[in-house]
């Protein structure tokens, strides 16, 4: 089973060591986000909020987890782009509650 901390890792690999272009594979996705900037990473966390706002309003559960899993892979590749650890999130959230 994957964990978001085992995607988090993997995300950093692919930042930090991008596969080499092979013509015979499907590029890396979260490679080629980060070879396009923040500019790129940022915007793809927008859209994907937006598709979770409008599956929650008007589409089904399926199709909202399916939309939360997509906002959360790029928020996790938002944070790697910065540096920060999703333990950073836990410990703000933390923070928060006490």
């Amino acid at each position: 089973m994957l964990t978001l901390t085992n995607l988090y890792k993997i995300i950093c690999q692919r930042r930090d060591n991008p596969p080499a272009p092979d013509p015979s594979a499907r590029p890396s996705y979260t490679a080629s986000l980060f070879a396009k900037g923040e500019d790129e990473i940022v915007k793809k966390v927008g859209e994907e909020a937006v598709e979770v706002i409008l599956a929650a309003k008007s589409q089904d559960n399926q199709r909202l987890v399916e939309e939360v899993a997509d906002l959360t892979y790029h928020m996790l590749v938002l944070l790697a782009a910065h540096h920060l650890l999703p333990a950073d999130i836990q410990a703000e959230l933390d923070r928060r509650h006490h």
